[in-house]
């Protein structure tokens, strides 16, 4: 049979309310479309953990900057559907209509501080109060008792995770690992942005930082550690070094040494193209 696919709240609920009259555990897979393996690991790995899987599909516009690629952010529904079939992995489909999330007169924000401090927000402010409010709107409409979110978003993981405990959601926020290619290089829809030459420099990135991981680990100060990957990956080929950044793996807080778990994060640019990917540090 098809995967069923509805574009509205109500028919959303329809569906998941019946599923869960029948004592059906439900999760959610939260995703803009552009689907890939690491999208699809998402719903495998739900299977482990709810009885029903809710993949959403929707490109937000709340979390791009007019200077963004919101207007080519690739979409094709009719691809993401099919992968979602073949893979036998989704009961359901939601992907609404931009005006089924932000209604006319829609004038609500949800502003995330603790780990939404610093990385991602000091080059993207606007960025992750979009995704919490679009994350929240989701979950109210859906009403999963499980959200799958990947590793790669490490901050946005952890931001989704705090926005359910401090609303008292009750949803568990599941994190499943980052997906690579042959050479390491984290799955990410904007990877098909870059060309032939592009890409064999995006490879550098996972090296880059399993280099960073292996100093931190030798003993080196986490400065040092952060200032050579920033460097290798200048040397590999990158334009531009956001950051490279060792930080606590629960709250993204600042450590000076590796005295519990932590994660080395990056963002890094081949011309216009940003990648991010992070790695654990274990002590």
């Amino acid at each position: 049979m098809p995967v069923p696919v509805v574009h509205t709240t109500a028919e959303l609920r329809s569906i998941t309310d019946l599923w869960r009259s029948a004592g059906s555990r439900i999760a959610l897979v939260p995703t803009m479309g552009a689907l890939h393996a690491g999208h699809l690991a998402l719903a495998q790995e739900s299977r482990k953990k709810a009885d029903r899987t809710v993949v959403s599909i929707f490109v937000n516009p709340t979390q791009f900057a007019p200077h963004e690629d919101f207007a080519r952010y690739p979409r094709n529904l009719e691809r993401d559907c099919a992968l979602l079939q073949n893979a036998g992995t989704a009961d359901l489909i939601y992907a609404p209509h931009a005006n089924e999330i932000y209604p006319e007169g829609f004038a609500t924000r949800i502003v995330i501080d603790g780990p939404a401090r610093g990385l991602e927000s000091d080059f993207r402010p606007h960025f992750f109060s979009g995704v919490a409010t679009v994350v929240a709107k989701l979950f109210l409409q859906c009403r999963p008792d499980v959200a799958m979110f990947g590793e790669k978003d490490y901050q946005q993981l952890l931001i989704v995770r705090r926005l359910s405990a401090d609303l008292d959601l009750g949803i568990e926020v599941a994190g499943v690992a980052i997906v690579r290619e042959n050479d390491g290089l984290a799955l990410s829809s904007r990877n098909a942005y870059l060309s032939r030459e592009q890409r064999q420099v995006a490879g550098a990135l996972n090296h880059v930082l399993d280099s960073v991981v292996e100093r931190v680990k030798s003993g080196i100060s986490i400065p040092q550690a952060e200032a050579e990957g920033a460097a290798g990956l200048i040397r590999a080929g990158f334009d531009r070094v956001d950051y490279v950044a060792v930080r606590d793996a629960q709250a993204l807080a600042h450590i000076v040494s590796l005295s519990r778990p932590a994660r080395v994060l990056a963002a890094a640019r081949i011309g216009d193209i940003r990648l991010i990917d992070n790695k654990p540090v274990t002590p």
